[in-house]
């Protein structure tokens, strides 16, 4: 088709005006997802829970962090981590010790304090690695387990994008088509911001149609405003400090396990997107300790956890612009949106059909990725042990749906189907014989 392949790793050289439309689509890809949480914790503690300015500033301010703990040279997103969904529902419904008497809202911040914890833990795991080296630790991870992982990363998205879309279909499916029809068939900077364009068209299709009269195949409206009107134009965003106590400890931070193990899969996803190996340089020592203080900095203030997004992963592989500064240009949107709460509201008024549509694309690209990932790094599956550890990290990745959870002592913990599938990946590599990988 005569397109120029070729990545962009300096997006100075676009313009300032497209470099800041690159960041603009960054921000749209991962906002629903990233108020998503707040809107469901909120659900579990009857409307006392997490606040979406708060969760904008902190998935802003610790992208930033985590952009400068990793050198400035990881294109990373980090916004809300639905692994902790699961602690915030147990927070919630405590009602023994000093929990027995607490309202919803004097809980929330118990819930963040075990959060601040389980962030804290990821610099364990950066030191373990600071100190053993890179190379010891990665030979747990060879593209075998690294390459199926980034797979189900993106297949157990896919039924949140079909949830989404299946609310209308046609307005997903016209978003989903821009995408298309840009990628394949666009010139210059519109090939680039496909994303952007499929979000702008869509919602403009959206209002039309809801100018209208037409209405959601549920009968619902299709863009609600009624959150826009309340809104105030300018406020700062609702703090709260977190407070500690070892129930709420035990019931959070022992998350930081698969969450960690999440994060070595995205690393092994962004590195495999844009070609440059950052488990080893800036290390994954680096990343995970951005990771983790951007988690405990962002409980610290009433927060959710973060972590980095697979939809900005996506996006990468999309624009080919794999610049950090981009995604450096959406974390400061994001800040500055949390202090806007009339226009935070107006982004979330996007109907959930159009995020459904871009997840369909966003998250097909994950898995695509981990496709070419093993095929690159020429994983041999005429042998059976590679068969093995691949069938096994697929099938548990994808057939955990809902997790695994156990009692440790008097707190409920659960392990989500890709940290189930990561344990059993790095478990079998390290007792099969054969090994034919080194990093």
């Amino acid at each position: 088709m005569g397109h120029n392949t070729e990545p962009i790793r300096n997006a100075k050289s676009l313009g300032i005006p497209k470099m800041l439309l690159l960041g603009l689509q960054h921000m749209f890809a991962m906002f629903g997802a990233t108020i998503l949480v707040p809107i469901l914790v909120n659900n579990y503690f009857d409307g006392e829970g997490l606040s979406i300015q708060v969760t904008l500033i902190c998935a802003g301010v610790g992208t930033l962090f985590f952009h400068l703990c990793s050198k400035l040279k990881v294109p990373a997103f980090l916004g809300s981590s639905f692994a902790f969904l699961g602690g915030f529902s147990a927070v919630a419904n405590l009602n023994t010790g000093i929990f027995a008497t607490m309202s919803m809202g004097d809980k929330l911040p118990y819930a963040c304090g075990g959060i601040v914890v389980a962030g804290l833990l990821y610099l364990v795991l950066a030191l373990i690695i600071k100190l053993a080296g890179v190379h010891k630790v990665m030979r747990f991870l060879p593209p075998v387990v690294t390459g199926p992982i980034i797979i189900c990363i993106g297949l157990s998205l896919a039924p949140s994008a079909v949830s989404n879309a299946s609310s209308n279909w046609f307005l997903a499916l016209i978003a989903l088509s821009v995408i298309i029809i840009f990628h394949i068939w666009g010139k210059g900077m519109f090939r680039i911001i496909p994303i952007l364009l499929g979000v702008a068209i869509s919602y403009a299709a959206a209002l039309i149609m809801n100018a209208c009269g037409f209405t959601n195949p549920d009968g619902s409206a299709i863009l609600n405003f009624s959150n826009v009107a309340a809104a105030s134009w300018i406020g700062l965003p609702p703090f709260i400090w977190c407070k500690f106590d070892m129930t709420a400890i035990l019931v959070m931070a022992p998350i930081a396990l698969a969450t960690m193990m999440e994060h070595i899969g995205d690393m092994s996803a962004i590195s495999a997107t844009v070609g440059k190996n950052f488990i080893e340089d800036p290390g994954l020592h680096r990343t995970l300790a951005g990771d983790g203080l951007a988690t405990s900095f962002s409980a610290m203030i009433g927060g959710p956890a973060n972590t980095t997004y697979g939809e900005n992963t996506g996006v990468l592989e999309l624009s080919k612009v794999y610049d950090p500064m981009v995604i450096r240009l959406a974390a400061c949107y994001a800040v500055v949106l949390s202090f806007f709460p009339k226009f935070s509201e107006v982004i979330s008024s996007l109907p959930t059909a159009i995020i459904g549509g871009v997840s369909f694309m966003l998250y097909g690209m994950i898995s695509a990725i981990g496709v070419r990932n093993v095929v690159e790094n020429h994983v041999d599956f005429t042998k059976s042990r590679n068969l093995i550890i691949a069938a096994v990290i697929l099938v548990s990745g994808l057939g955990f749906s809902d997790g695994v959870t156990f009692m440790a002592g008097s707190a409920s913990i659960t392990l989500t189907g890709l940290a189930i599938a990561a344990l059993a990946g790095i478990l079998l590599n390290a007792v099969l014989p054969g090994k034919d990988y080194s990093f």
